[in-house]
């Protein structure tokens, strides 16, 4: 390990040691989101757009057998707001406040880990010009030092030692920032799809009352 401590010593010293932790967290954290979107991905017959194409015929038994088994948020959710609306144990009102309650937990679900990368791409930038400026200071520290007899391949040494921290910074961050955006861009759209599923329920039941359970909802009412 000592080659190694030698070598971020050399680099930048700790502030390139946090930065390369960085790094690894944020590799981790995106490995972690690409396994996330592949867990969730639904089958081709629990498709939300599969369900509620089942919703509109009006087969809801149909719905709640092919999202059995599924591990698409959506597809869950869609579901779970039929089977509600289905139970009739609650209001009209009280049913849909339900539903956009567990819509979201699903929104956030599809936000988590984000806010970790958000931070590294802000922070990495911001310690690799602090990493420069310590090194600059260290530089012109010794410059002082040497008085007269500075030499000037030992100056422009801990100037390139204090610029690298910069460029590991933003090595980091650009990288890291673009996966946020990516990252970022996908959960609004899943929200934005949750929602129009979600509409198309509440529209469905709220036109259809002439099931018996939904009947009785609209008469309790």
């Amino acid at each position: 390990m000592n080659p190694v401590f030698e070598f971020i010593q050399e680099m930048g010293g700790p502030v390139v040691a946090i930065l390369i932790v960085f790094s690894v967290a944020a590799t981790t954290l995106t490995l972690l989101k690409l396994a996330q979107g592949l867990k969730q991905r639904p089958s081709k017959n629990g498709a939300p757009a599969k369900l509620l194409q089942h919703l509109q015929q009006n087969e809801l038994k149909q719905i709640s057998l092919l999202a059995h088994g599924q591990r698409c948020p959506r597809s869950l959710l869609i579901a779970q707001a039929v089977h509600l609306f289905q139970q009739g144990q609650l209001s009209i009102a009280d049913t849909q406040a339900e539903v956009v309650r567990l819509a979201n937990r699903v929104a956030n679900g599809y936000r988590a880990l984000l806010r970790p990368l958000e931070v590294i791409a802000t922070l990495a930038p911001l310690l690799g010009l602090f990493g420069t400026v310590l090194g600059m200071i260290e530089a012109f520290k010794a410059m002082e030092m040497a008085g007269a007899q500075v030499d000037p391949a030992i100056l422009s040494g801990g100037i390139w030692q204090a610029l690298l921290t910069t460029a590991v910074g933003l090595g980091v961050a650009i990288p890291v920032s673009l996966i946020h955006s990516t990252f970022e861009r996908r959960a609004e759209q899943q929200t934005l799809a949750l929602q129009d599923e979600l509409g198309q329920v509440f529209t469905f039941f709220a036109q259809t009352p002439n099931t018996e359970n939904t009947a009785n909802q609209f008469h309790a009412s």
